[in-house]
């Protein structure tokens, strides 16, 4: 006969998952709201959770904040290196800028309400009231650099290791640029797929890529 776990297996567990309803409740209102714009009230009728279940799991709104920003984060960018499994090693760099940038664009709308909010904080002075938040708002802008360089230089691989340094190193704040505002675009602009928006910043990394690559 299994036994019924004990009380304090059950207390973790219900613990675990009012954490975890918490967060997803907090990032699905403050992608909306804004960090300022979401008080514990509403998030207490989002849940249905008394208000002392948020203070048992976060220390403060701040605290919620920076827990909100290490998760999106942290999904966000394995659903990146889950996307970009197996690159193609043939084509021409404007063919597998277009690979990575699909797959990109494919995170892009599965990852909407982590993306608004990032892009709330950084445009807003709101995240200046949690600075943990804040480190992860900038780790997260420098990890996304970093990962648009390494797709630009892996898409011009084929021009040799310091070319395609070259190439990623004066190309990824752009990219992040491109990548941002096609973001923006599919908020504002319905109707649009948000594949023609990465071909066209595939297009033009590649453009850009092959003039850097013949400029000495």
């Amino acid at each position: 006969m299994i036994e019924p776990p004990a009380p304090e297996t059950r207390t973790n567990r219900r613990g675990r998952r009012s954490r975890q309803e918490i967060l997803d409740a907090a990032a699905r209102v403050m992608s909306v709201r804004g960090y300022a714009g979401t008080s514990m009230s509403v998030l207490v009728k989002e849940t249905g959770l008394p208000k002392s279940a948020f203070y048992h799991h976060f220390a403060s709104k701040a605290g919620l904040l920076s827990a909100v920003m290490e998760q999106g984060a942290h999904a966000f960018f394995a659903a990146m290196r889950e996307a970009h499994r197996n690159p193609p090693t043939e084509g021409s760099p404007r063919d597998l800028l277009r690979w990575y940038m699909r797959r990109t664009g494919d995170v892009m709308e599965n990852g909407e309400e982590f993306l608004r909010l990032l892009l709330v904080l950084v445009m807003s002075r709101e995240a200046a009231e949690a600075p943990e938040a804040l480190q992860t708002v900038i780790a997260v802008r420098d990890e996304g650099r970093a990962y648009m360089g390494h797709m630009i230089r892996s898409s011009f691989a084929s021009a040799g290791e310091e070319t395609a340094d070259k190439i990623a190193e004066s190309l990824a704040p752009f990219g992040m640029a491109g990548y941002d505002g096609a973001f923006v675009a599919l908020q504002s602009e319905g109707g649009r797929p948000v594949s023609v928006w990465m071909d066209q910043l595939a297009d033009s990394l590649a453009a850009l890529g092959e003039t850097i690559a013949t400029t000495d």
